[in-house]
């Protein structure tokens, strides 16, 4: 398959960065403004996918810059659908392991944390008082394990209040496409209730989004924001249940400087 080289000129990105909370920004990213081709296509970010290693090099430092950051400003990590967390507060040294966990944290300023997803729920977190920003790759397995929680904890930890924080949960499947097999489905909600449900189709079905709000709720973060789209369902955004061989988006946040 063709690769679309690192010289190709990229078409403009249609998502933005936001305001998460004050001094604190973020983005949710999707297929536009990169240069890979199909099934890539657009702005993969993903390594591991099967892209082209220089068109996802490419395609971080063009979402760094969209984000007014140097792309040696963006901390990526290697995901394992588990519950480690980790607190990066400098620039990871070039050509370096990013560490195994699928959550981050930090406290300094324009240091951006960036987390994957191609379905499961990238989610951002911030207590801007303490100046502390954090990020979570949560699917089905890291609802289980608990990762949301254990971000939260280490913000506490670290100096945060949840009264204090502000979350912002990204575009992930919902739970009317996302059918799983009955004891699958009864596996995670022996942990997390909410996130049992049943599909369109009336088979059983596992709503992340729901088990992560009930998990936001339980930790009492009072300002939270949910895109609503779902993987699934919008060609705009990467879907592993959806196509297979794919992209990934990220979750990106990160404080001002």
């Amino acid at each position: 398959m063709r690769h679309v080289t690192a010289e190709s000129s990229p078409a403009a990105a249609k998502w933005q960065p936001f305001t998460l909370a004050p001094g604190v920004r973020a983005a949710f990213t999707d297929r536009t403004g990169g240069i890979s081709a199909p099934p890539y296509d657009t702005l993969n970010l993903g390594h591991g996918t099967g892209d082209d290693p220089a068109a996802v090099r490419r395609n971080r430092m063009l979402a760094a810059a969209a984000c007014g950051l140097d792309a040696s400003r963006l901390v990526w990590l290697r995901q394992v659908h588990g519950a480690d967390v980790c607190r990066i507060d400098a620039e990871q040294p070039s050509g370096s392991e990013p560490p195994r966990a699928d959550a981050v944290f930090t406290a300094t300023p324009g240091l951006a944390l960036a987390v994957l997803a191609a379905d499961c729920a990238p989610v951002l977190v911030a207590d801007p008082v303490a100046r502390l920003a954090g990020a979570a790759h949560a699917g089905r397995e890291g609802l289980a394990a608990g990762v949301l929680p254990a971000l939260i904890d280490a913000l506490v930890r670290a100096g945060g209040v949840t009264a204090r924080m502000h979350a912002a949960v990204g575009p992930l499947i919902c739970g009317g496409c996302y059918e799983v097999p009955a004891q699958l489905r009864d596996r995670i909600a022996a942990v997390v209730p909410e996130a049992a449900c049943a599909t369109r189709r009336g088979t059983p079905g596992i709503d992340v989004r729901s088990g992560v709000r009930a998990q936001l709720g339980r930790a009492g973060i009072p300002a939270v924001s949910y895109d609503a789209r779902c993987t699934a369902e919008t060609p705009a955004l990467y879907s592993y249940r959806r196509d297979g061989a794919t992209g990934r988006l990220a979750g990106l946040v990160w404080l001002a400087s």
